[in-house]
């Protein structure tokens, strides 16, 4: 397995105003086990609560679990790592640099040459379908646009794993579509490795090529999903489908 999730449990401690409230830690994961290969596309779906966020905050680095191991390739993740790149709920794009800055800002960081890194960026930019706009400034762009970027800046180290957390939720749902589209268009041609977070049933059917099911906190894996129809979610509107309405119904009665 390309990324190896083992025994994962995390707790949230008491701060002091939690201590002075008697409020009692909050366990948001326990033994979570999930293995995932090269080049899938897998998607966290459960209510609000469940750890989803945090899973994939622990995958990147970010966020130390209490118990347990995540493997990505033949490494152990002990803290944040270039080839494990998140794309979040809000672009966070630098206002003050312009389209293409803001995408080859991480190869800056590294100390890649100017020329190097902006070709590259040029490269992500045609990928993600904003090559005309490499000079305008992110108050020029919508929000859809906004994470077009958001995600050419992820992409642009070439990572392992492309860990997204609910990248589409805020916007509204024309948009949400054309992106999803746009990023399974992304992903055939990179065939990067995702882990996909969403509170959508019919965003992570559409996307995936296994949708995990989260209990509400302490999360724990309730069921994996195999859409029936995933080797056909590039090419065609799976929703149309005739097994996307039963497997979303099934899917709907495994969310608690």
């Amino acid at each position: 397995m390309f990324v190896d999730i083992s025994r994962i449990t995390k707790t949230f401690r008491q701060d002091r105003a939690a201590a002075r409230r008697q409020q009692a830690p909050l366990k948001v994961l326990e033994e979570i086990d999930l293995q995932i290969e090269q080049g899938e596309f897998v998607s966290l779906l459960g209510a609000s609560g469940c750890g989803k966020t945090t899973l994939l905050r622990i995958v990147s680095g970010l966020v130390r679990a209490d118990s347990g191991t995540v493997k990505v390739g033949d490494r152990i993740v002990t803290e944040p790592r270039q080839d494990l790149c998140m794309v979040f709920q809000a672009a966070s794009l630098l206002p003050w640099r312009n389209v293409l800055d803001n995408v080859t800002f991480p190869l800056e960081v590294d100390g890649k040459p100017k020329r190097e890194r902006h070709a590259a960026g040029r490269r992500l930019l045609e990928l993600v379908g904003l090559s005309d706009f490499e000079h305008h400034f992110p108050h020029e762009l919508s929000g859809g646009m906004q994470q077009r970027v958001g995600i050419a800046r992820a992409l642009i180290r070439d990572p392992s794993v492309l860990l997204m957390d609910e990248p589409f939720g805020a916007l509204d749902a024309q948009t949400r579509e054309v992106l999803q589209e746009d990023l399974l268009r992304i992903w055939a041609k990179t065939r990067c490795t995702v882990l996909f977070v969403t509170h959508s049933i019919d965003e992570a059917l559409m996307l995936s090529d296994r949708v995990v099911v989260l209990d509400r906190a302490p999360g724990r894996i309730n069921t994996i999903v195999t859409p029936p129809f995933k080797g056909l979610r590039a090419q065609s509107d799976v929703r149309m489908h005739p097994e996307f309405a039963p497997t979303r119904a099934a899917l709907r009665q495994r969310l608690t």
